[in-house]
């Protein structure tokens, strides 16, 4: 059985990485594989803390590049949860960069992944319900809803 609810702040994560020769490309920009990857990894710790169960990445929607990031520069992802369903979980990530050695930070990417708990027999498990504490947590709760729909049309359009 799930936990009664958890709220936001309870799962939310940063997460910093530092871009290295090894995650750049030929221009000394991090590669989007890379940032990808950084995205899945704080959004699943995220949608972890949470339900406190094994995940698995549904999708990954919404991955914006604004402005590239620069070889030996601060990658900021900030994650947290958007939605709580009843075995599924929306947790949004921002990516910001930082200048070392001048503080600047710039946002830089935003992505939306979902991910669903299961049983170490890969089926579904509930998840704790997500405790909304201010206006903002509702809105991008609200927005989480419409999303969902939007996908589980498009699903149901493929299958038909």
């Amino acid at each position: 059985m799930a936990e009664e609810g958890k709220t936001v702040a309870e799962s939310a994560t940063e997460m910093v990485q530092i871009v290295l020769p090894n995650d750049t490309n030929m221009l000394g920009n991090l590669l989007g594989g890379t940032l990808m990857h950084w995205i899945d990894m704080v959004g699943a710790i995220v949608a972890n803390r949470h339900s406190r169960k094994p995940i698995v990445t549904a999708s990954m929607e919404g991955l914006d590049f604004h402005v590239p990031v620069k070889l030996g520069f601060l990658v900021i992802l900030k994650a947290r949860m958007n939605y709580g369903g009843k075995s599924s979980m929306e947790v949004g990530v921002e990516v910001y960069s930082e200048n070392g050695l001048t503080g600047e930070r710039v946002h830089t990417s935003s992505a939306i992944l979902t991910y669903v708990a299961i049983d170490f027999n890969g089926k579904p498990v509930p998840v704790p319900k997500l405790i909304l504490s201010n206006e903002e947590e509702r809105k991008r709760h609200e927005e989480a809803l419409e999303r969902k729909q939007r996908r589980l049309h498009r699903l149901s359009e493929k299958r038909t």
